[in-house]
């Protein structure tokens, strides 16, 4: 997203979600644009504008609420206080007070924010809970600078035109008390321990250090022309002044109140800011329309920021990048379609989720920690990275953020691949992808238990099911149902049958030709041992076809069949058949014909 544009410049990019890594929270500075009524939120960690916001009229002081999640910026010219998310970097409130105001401070408790109206000497209490002011001390000469003590009791303001500092209770409103310093003091500043306040002198070429527990000037520092902004290093041993007349920040060691060196910079410096970390200090240069970037270990520029226009007030937040350390459920089948729930944290504004390379189909952040995303198809079974992507940064990818697209089961083989109608044959069954295994079917009849053996053998026990079908064995897992193929079939066997034929006693009269036989016959289901109804039994005598009949819900059929005498007592038996059905086997009988 950076351009190097040429020896020591970096041209900002439009903004535009990061290219940086996750992990560690980001460090973003929040810079007042004054010539485009802009703060452009730049991440000095990924080295990347992530947010242009647009403001109100001639955007000029910037502070951060100790919490890092809100940003307040004075419009000098439309006589407002814009206040901006950091998470979202958007525009929550924009609310009016007094004339021109400049400087500002937060509260340590982050509840108050305090801002100095030049042209009215006021300045304006806005509650950060209602974004409204509350209450304006009046009769406050000509405030430019503002800062607070570290209790946040006392007020320390400059009073531009009067070469001056005025001491005022955030309390009461009122003027405690009065130190005179160089001309026309602008930025102030107050160290760690609150003992001290640094005053820029800018039409004095000084700065002038106040002993706040005594209200004396302890000492008056020579520095560059025309000191404007203060920063202090967050250990407190440092203080920098930008000079706008001689393009330089002067680096002031607080322990002996001395400059050890000037730093050149870009064109009117007017406002200075030092990193949380220390490690940097950022100088804004007002005409050069840049951002000097001084590295403090060796105290030189080290960097020019380009692409700003007219760059002012400057503050620092510490925004957190995302990071996701659960995916719930974490894995499912490679067709997606279901939701999972990524929780983690900075996940606020979050403008992508990804299922490795694949976007998810849609998600939904529920808040900072938690998103609910829908699982987008893939190509591959296998693990991926879930990643979060914000405006600072993509989430790193770690062990916690892993979903897995389980591959869809498949059967290729069943043995034995038949059995009977009343099941309870052990079956195993051949295959990829059954680790985790949640069902096995015989077509829609789930197997009276299953033992997943590995991810390519299951045994399971055949349920009863209809004589004579052919089924599928089906196996589930989280990766789906297997599709059916010809290897996965199984066949319930017709059913083995048995026939019994009564005895018929033969009554012969001399001279008798023909005798009607009462013939009867059973037949039995050996499988379930149940009687066979609605069979159809044939008999006969040799080769002589009697009578058919249908077994009964006894499974016996019975029927009347004339035959000759000679016939009859030529075979002395009569036979009974049953032909066999897709669900029976068939089965035949002798009945006896007994000659009394």
């Amino acid at each position: 997203m950076l351009a190097v544009t040429g020896a020591g410049l970096v041209a900002l990019a439009p903004a535009g979600p990061a290219a940086a890594a996750g992990g560690a929270d980001h460090t973003v500075m929040y810079v007042a644009d004054t010539g485009d009524n802009t703060v452009i939120a730049y991440d000095t960690t990924g080295s990347d504008v992530v947010a242009r916001i647009p403001v109100g009229n001639g955007p000029w002081g910037v502070a951060v609420a100790p919490d890092n999640t809100t940003a307040y910026v004075t419009d000098e010219y439309a006589d407002t206080v814009t206040v901006i998310n950091t998470a979202t970097d958007t525009v929550t409130a924009t609310i009016p007070v007094g004339q021109r105001p400049e400087q500002l401070a937060i509260s340590p408790d982050g509840s108050k924010v305090y801002v100095a109206n030049y042209a009215d000497s006021s300045i304006s209490v806005i509650s950060t809970s209602t974004n409204t002011v509350t209450a304006t001390f009046a009769s406050v000469p000509t405030p430019s600078g503002i800062a607070l003590s570290p209790d946040g009791s006392t007020a320390y303001v400059g009073a531009y035109d009067s070469a001056s500092v005025s001491t005022v209770s955030t309390g009461s409103g009122s003027i405690t008390g009065t130190v005179s310093v160089g001309t026309t003091p602008a930025g102030v500043a107050v160290t760690m321990s609150g003992n001290n306040l640094y005053v820029a002198d800018q039409g004095s070429n000084t700065v002038s250090v106040i002993n706040t527990v005594t209200d004396t000037v302890t000492s008056t520092i020579p520095v560059g022309n025309g000191p404007y902004g203060l920063a202090v290093s967050p250990d407190g041993s440092t203080v920098y002044a930008a000079n706008i007349n001689t393009d330089t920040v002067s680096v002031i060691n607080t322990a002996t109140n001395a400059v050890t060196t000037n730093v050149p910079v870009g064109a009117i410096p007017y406002n200075i800011a030092a990193s949380p970390d220390g490690s940097k200090v950022y100088a804004a240069n007002f005409a050069g329309n840049t951002v000097s970037v001084i590295d403090t270990g060796t105290e030189t520029d080290v960097a020019t920021l380009t692409g700003f226009n007219e760059p002012a007030g400057m503050a620092f937040a510490q925004i957190p990048a995302p990071a996701v350390t659960g995916v719930s459920p974490n894995q499912g089948p490679e067709t997606g379609g279901g939701t999972v729930t990524i929780t983690g944290t900075g996940f606020t504004d979050a403008s992508a989720v990804d299922f490795g390379s694949v976007p998810a189909t849609s998600f939904t952040v529920n808040s900072p920690t938690s998103i609910t995303a829908t699982i987008p198809r893939t190509t591959a079974a296998g693990a991926v990275d879930v990643t979060v992507t914000t405006p600072i940064a993509t989430s790193p990818t770690a062990a916690a953020d892993q979903y897995t697209y389980i591959a869809v089961p498949a059967v290729t083989g069943v043995s034995p691949n038949n059995g009977p109608s009343t099941g309870a044959t052990t079956v195993t069954i051949t295959g990829t992808g059954f680790t985790g295994a949640s069902a096995v079917a015989f077509g829609s009849v789930p197997a009276t238990s299953f033992t997943v053996k590995s991810a390519t053998s299951i045994t399971a026990t055949a349920p009863a099911e209809t004589a004579g079908s052919t089924v599928d064995v089906e196996v589930t897992t989280i990766g789906g149902t297997s599709p059916r193929s010809a290897g996965d079939a199984y066949t319930y066997n017709a059913d083995a049958t048995s026939l019994t034929a009564a005895p018929v006693v033969l009554s012969i009269s001399p001279g008798q030709l023909s005798l009607t036989l009462s013939l009867s016959a059973t037949l039995t289901d050996t499988t379930t041992k149940q009687p066979a109804s609605g069979r159809t039994i044939a008999f006969s005598v040799g080769s002589t076809k009697l009578c058919t009949a249908t077994t009964n819900s006894q499974g016996t059929a019975t029927c009347n069949g004339v035959v000759s005498v000679l016939v009859a007592l030529l075979a002395l038996h009569y036979d009974a058949a049953f032909a066999g059905s897709s669900t029976l086997q068939p089965a035949t009988a002798v009945g006896q014909l007994i000659q009394l």
